[in-house]
């Protein structure tokens, strides 16, 4: 194998195999002995595989061969998460992710890929398991949802080696504690692969993508300026708008350290990729919402351009 020049991070991709094999064509990848690989580069996936689109199985097995080969790494997403939890049950025989309505609904796509498959969806959810929740290369940190170096030095020590959950946290990571409880490692899950959150004032709320009501916002833990609701919210503009330019509370205050670059997905941006920041890139616009499925071409600098995005669109965008 040669000698490794850059990588190419690739953003939620949700079950769109044609649209990610287009990507990678377009990212000079080839297939070659059952895998898409580069003769100088490496992909890096940023989680959030599944669930959404067509081509469940596609995606994954994608995904899966090009890790195997040692042409890509891919980082855990609250989709795999999810449905891993949905799939583990806890000593009393409870899944550990509730088979709501809504919670099936979310993950219909992926339940419909696997059914009649039991062995199969177990080998996926093993998997899943075993992709790190964050990823420390040189140059950059790659991550879901969110990159909390105080969750991750005071609960990291408790993982597998890379990074990884085990099966025997996995009740913890998955369990909210009672309110008021001290935090747990479903904190910093919670945190890695969903996103750092502020609870909104009591007469606030809105619709998520859903149409569920949220009463606890996203917020923007790169942008060292967004300190208030208004200016802090992960939400669309129309709904941004109506927040209260209240202070955030302090748990909602960390922000981005900026030692060096980082890149994660999860968020849904729209319209043109853009940077966040020369030292944060979301690389997550959307494909499964008719939007476009973006790579970031990085080859080593210390500050991120617009210019090295690389994006298909969706079927219907």
């Amino acid at each position: 194998m040669t000698e490794n020049t850059g990588y190419d991070i690739i953003g939620d991709v949700h079950g769109h195999a044609e649209q990610l094999e287009a990507l990678l064509h377009k990212l000079d990848y080839r297939m070659h002995a059952g895998a898409w690989r580069h003769p100088e580069r490496r992909a890096i996936f940023l989680g959030d595989l599944i669930d959404r689109g067509p081509k469940q199985l596609e995606t994954v097995d994608i995904v899966r061969r090009m890790v195997d080969a040692g042409h890509a790494q891919a980082v855990m997403g609250n989709h795999e998460f999810n449905a891993i939890a949905w799939g583990t049950h806890d000593d009393h025989g409870r899944p550990l992710r509730a088979h709501s309505e809504k919670n099936r609904n979310q993950h219909k796509a992926f339940l419909a890929a696997v059914d009649g498959k039991p062995a199969l969806h177990r080998e996926l959810l093993d998997w899943f398991l075993n992709r790190p929740l964050w990823l420390e290369l040189d140059g950059i940190n790659i991550v879901h949802a969110c990159w909390h170096t105080d969750y991750m030095a005071r609960f990291g020590a408790r993982l597998r080696p890379g990074n990884r959950l085990g099966v025997d946290l996995l009740n913890e990571a998955a369990t909210r504690p009672e309110e008021g409880a001290a935090e747990t490692l479903f904190h910093a899950v919670e945190t890695c692969l969903k996103g750092l959150e502020a609870p909104l004032p009591e007469e606030f709320s809105f619709p998520d993508k859903e149409g569920h009501p949220r009463r606890e916002v996203r917020v923007r833990w790169w942008d060292h300026d967004a300190t208030h609701f208004r200016t802090a919210a992960v939400i669309e503009e129309h709904l941004r708008v109506t927040l209260p330019t209240l202070p955030l509370p302090p748990a909602a205050r960390y922000r981005y350290p900026c030692a060096k670059p980082v890149f994660f997905g999860h968020y849904w941006m729209q319209g043109d990729p853009a940077i966040q920041s020369p030292a944060a890139a979301c690389v997550d616009f959307s494909v499964a919402k008719r939007g476009k499925l973006v790579a970031y071409r990085w080859n080593g600098e210390a500050q991120l351009s617009d210019h090295a995005f690389l994006h298909v669109e969706s079927a219907s965008g």
